[in-house]
């Protein structure tokens, strides 16, 4: 079948979507990276967070958080709205699972970054759809040369990173793939090279069996 056919099955939703998840230690190269796949992939959409935590100066209403007040936020947790949610530093994140749900049910990908607890919760919840990649840096050095280089935060804050950096990459044997960050451009390739596996996978592509029936009578 051509590249033609294949997306236009995946545009009639015969295929459902997935969700891939990225996660990593600060500094390992994660936005960067889903920022990359983003900007070549018009198939796949970035899952956005609802948050306690004010609107910083440029962020927009449902383009980069949606900004909800606590009452909000826990009324929405209370009747199951999240597909993960949790505490950082004092505000509350989730994602919220109606707007997630219908992608993949349009055949469209939903694209997360999120950390190894978020990560577990969205597996438990929709175990069949999920697929995890953990991003490592090429070691820890290197990680801290990344984060000072950014210039951007002060030493403490720099140490803590560090500090749970060490707690996040103990997860990465829960994840089903496994990238060592140590050229950019590489780690794009393999990225791009496990979505376009995991979209070919035959128990995603709900309309295959009939397309296979028709092709077969047609024969």
């Amino acid at each position: 079948m051509s590249d033609e056919a294949r997306h236009q099955i995946g545009a009639r939703g015969e295929r459902r979507g997935l969700m891939m998840i990225l996660s990593s230690p600060s500094g390992a190269g994660k936005t960067t990276l889903a920022a990359r796949l983003l900007a070549s992939d018009p198939q796949l959409n970035l899952s956005i967070s609802a948050t306690t935590r004010p609107p910083r100066p440029g962020e927009q209403e449902g383009e980069d958080y949606y900004f909800k007040s606590i009452a909000e936020f826990e009324r929405m947790r209370s009747v199951g709205a999240f597909l993960e949610s949790a505490l950082v530093f004092g505000n509350y994140y989730g994602t919220p699972r109606e707007p997630v749900e219908a992608a993949l049910s349009a055949g469209r990908d939903v694209l997360f970054d999120i950390d190894w607890q978020g990560a577990q919760q969205v597996s438990q919840r929709s175990p069949n759809d999920v697929v995890k990649v953990f991003i490592l840096p090429p070691s820890r050095v290197e990680l801290e040369r990344r984060l000072r280089a950014r210039k951007a935060d002060p030493e403490e804050v720099v140490r803590n990173r560090m500090a749970k950096a060490d707690s996040e990459i103990s997860h990465w044997a829960e994840y089903d793939y496994v990238i060592v960050n140590d050229d950019l451009d590489e780690s794009e390739r393999r990225l791009k090279a496990i979505l376009t596996a995991e979209r070919s996978r035959r128990d995603r592509q709900v309309g295959l069996h009939d397309f296979v029936r028709r092709m077969l009578r047609d024969s």
